[in-house]
């Protein structure tokens, strides 16, 4: 991002020490410098957070700075997302960020509306649909194929919830995508590749073919939560 660069020599900061500050090496700060930068939640969070900013505050000033005019149109609030109306379509929207170690509260969420989720994490994206938005953050490496579809451990993915009865239908669009299973004791990202009527359950899919990544099947009833993956960052 070109504001980072901005705002380091505002502050009379080094790439170096900024660096050091977020627990990066010099060279990823020179990366996370370029436009078009794909920068972890975890570490554009660390960087805001250094320049006393939100990361929708850190997005709105690279826009600006870059010439790219924001737009007059206000911010709206949609499901506990804000979305940030960009030029040419473009959305940023900051949505709930359900981190590893959260996975186990947001279950409890589930049947806890007490319970709040503290974290935050951002998008661009280039449409606006009815669904509920969480950007989930993975674990493991059961998705993770080395190809252009992988979905690595400790990736960030934009979800949209999808209600989970729809999937009994066995509709074609539905299958061989990867989606965000939000499960009573874990929550866990797969590829669904169809529904087994008989069992009432879900056919799930591993793209890594490492022995001990098996497909297997999901009950209905164990799923609290299905999330359609929308986009992904590393």
């Amino acid at each position: 991002m070109y504001i980072i660069k901005q705002l380091r020599r505002k502050n009379n900061i080094s790439q170096s020490q900024l660096g050091e500050e977020i627990g990066v090496s010099l060279r990823t700060i020179q990366l996370y410098e370029r436009k078009d930068a794909n920068i972890p939640i975890k570490n554009l969070t660390k960087i805001a957070e250094y320049f006393g900013l939100t990361i929708a505050e850190l997005y709105m000033h690279e826009v600006n700075d870059m010439g790219e005019a924001y737009t007059k149109r206000q911010p709206f609030t949609k499901h506990g997302s804000v979305f940030y109306p960009l030029e040419h379509g473009k959305y940023l929207v900051m949505a709930p960020l359900v981190l590893v170690e959260w996975h186990k509260k947001y279950i409890e969420t589930f049947h806890n509306s007490s319970l709040s989720n503290p974290f935050q994490g951002g998008f661009v994206i280039d449409f606006l649909t009815e669904e509920p938005h969480r950007i989930f953050e993975v674990s493991g490496d059961s998705m993770n194929d080395g190809t252009f579809n992988s979905i690595p451990n400790k990736a960030y993915v934009l979800g949209l919830e999808m209600k989970k009865e729809s999937f009994t239908r066995n509709k074609q669009g539905f299958w061989n995508q990867a989606y965000i299973l939000v499960c009573v004791d874990r929550i866990i990202c797969k590829q669904l590749t169809g529904f087994n009527k008989t069992n009432n359950s879900f056919l799930c899919h591993n793209l890594n073919t490492s022995p001990e990544f098996k497909d297997f099947e999901l009950p209905l009833d164990d799923v609290l939560q299905v999330f359609k993956i929308a986009k992904k960052q590393f």
